[in-house]
């Protein structure tokens, strides 16, 4: 273990004793709030501090049996002793370190996913619509429940624009890194000449803002507008303006919908989504800033990156933050995302053990 860990923990042992003071104060007591809170951070640091202290215990064993090599009696005991100590050292180390890792209060949180085709024309709002059963199929296998808050459909099938909504355990934990540039090559069914084309859509993911957060909006930055709502190709026609769009004028962001009927339930929607937007600009805005000091392994999050390559014709897909290749794209389109889930969430925990490591956690 490096000094700066060993310091880290060290660290937690006096703020643990400083907690075990202050919640045992009759006036903080009295706080019910402020008592919870540091009751969770209580047995948080506990149980960090506990492994620590387990751990320096399994280094003094180490020690002891290490002296005892010297005795031919104890040798083969002490070597035993020397490998299961060894064995629970490392063990420890790994929990240590992973507790140690900053979590990010949003990964808890529900999510938007918007889906917007790119340059490709026809082919990328069909391919806007790959997209969108991917993840709905990914959602459906996690046990989400997702709901569509806008749409802008393609006249030949596939999405302009699609926001859905996704309610679940840890939404936006896993699906945090899909925000980006997503590019497919294939043949298009409109070519007749087999050629293969390449079009590209962006993809972003926010965390839904609690109802406190949203209440929190300047009614004056706002300019709501009513509409009437139609379908693709005139379909479904709504006779009455109940389609909203909502302008937050400091910024220009505009979050509109149209998919009920009810004008009060389209007006709140698309509030939530303006919210959303508010909240992941303020993120990338801090994000871009951390970036320019210190480069990711994943990357900024910048909507621009082209993260991700689905190349039909090889049946392969390629996560270039991490130059992840996996060649079972008809599984992944399907919606088992879990592998790419999986490499992104394990790089990123890898990254900031890195940084812990060297102190700049």
């Amino acid at each position: 273990m490096t000094p700066t860990l060993r310091d880290q923990f060290e660290r937690l042992a006096l703020r643990l004793a400083e907690l075990d003071a202050t919640l045992s104060d009759p006036r903080v007591a009295s706080d019910i709030q402020r008592w919870r809170a540091l009751s969770r951070e209580q047995a948080e640091v506990r149980g960090i501090v506990d492994r620590f202290r387990r751990y320096q215990q399994r280094e003094r064993d180490a020690e002891a049996a290490r002296e005892m090599l010297a005795d031919p009696d104890m040798t083969e005991m002490a070597r035993e002793e020397i490998d299961a100590a060894t064995a629970d050292m490392q063990q420890l180390h790994s929990d240590l370190q992973a507790a140690l890792i900053p979590r990010d209060p949003d990964d808890d949180r529900n999510a938007f996913l918007e889906i917007r085709a790119g340059t490709g024309g026809d082919e990328s709002a069909l391919f806007a619509g790959d997209l969108a059963r991917m993840y709905l199929r990914y959602c459906e296998r996690q046990g989400w429940r997702t709901e569509i808050m806008s749409q802008s459909d393609s006249e030949i099938g596939g999405y302009k624009e699609l926001v859905l909504r996704v309610v679940g355990e840890r939404v936006y934990e896993q699906l945090r890194f899909e925000s980006g540039g997503h590019r497919v090559q294939r043949v298009p069914s409109t070519e007749s000449q087999g050629r293969i084309h390449t079009s590209a859509c962006t993809v972003a993911v926010m965390p839904e803002a609690d109802e406190a957060e949203e209440v929190n909006l300047n009614p004056a930055d706002l300019r709501i507008d009513t509409f009437r709502a139609s379908g693709a190709g005139g379909q479904h026609i709504n006779k009455t303006d109940s389609a909203i769009r909502i302008t937050h004028l400091p910024t220009g962001l505009v979050a509109e919908c149209q998919d009920d009927r009810s004008q009060h339930r389209n007006k709140a929607k698309a509030l939530a989504v303006l919210t959303a937007r508010l909240r992941d600009k303020d993120r990338n805005e801090r994000a871009a800033k951390e970036a320019a000091t210190r480069k990711g392994l994943i990357g900024s999050g910048d909507r621009s990156d082209r993260i991700r390559t689905y190349n039909f014709p090889q049946g392969r897909l390629t996560d270039h933050r991490i130059n992840l290749t996996l060649y079972k794209l008809s599984q992944i389109m399907d919606g088992d995302l879990g592998d790419v889930v999986a490499a992104l969430t394990a790089a990123r925990a890898a990254e900031q053990l890195a940084q812990l490591e060297a102190g700049n956690g």
